[in-house]
């Protein structure tokens, strides 16, 4: 019988990304990305996704939905500050949400 340790899976991770859209539950989904991110040298990557109408360009200057999205990553900064976990944050425009987070996630090279 093969060693279950061997294949074990850590409960922590170096690298955790973590998608917010403004909504509720988003405090509660970076506090947990925090406690799954390793405390010794792990860190968050907030990303929230501005979905750009097919009637616009993509790089549409978007003014009150960027400031909004400010906000949301601006709450990311702090709810990881107040876990102690490093965090960077982006604000991506995009045509599709999906896409563009497991673009993001590859890019970044995030774990989790």
């Amino acid at each position: 019988m093969a060693d279950r340790a061997a294949h074990a899976h850590p409960t922590t991770s170096r690298k955790v990304l973590v998608a917010v859209g403004g909504q509720e539950i988003d405090a509660e989904t970076v506090r947990l990305a925090c406690r799954m991110t390793d405390s010794q040298g792990g860190r968050i990557y907030g990303v929230h996704i501005i979905e750009v109408n097919r009637s616009l360009p993509l790089g549409a200057v978007l003014d009150d939905v960027v400031e909004r999205g400010e906000k949301i990553l601006d709450e990311v900064e702090k709810l990881a500050s107040a876990a102690q976990i490093p965090v960077e944050t982006e604000l991506v425009q995009a045509r599709d949400t999906g896409p563009a987070l497991v673009d993001e996630a590859v890019e970044w090279g995030a774990d989790l």
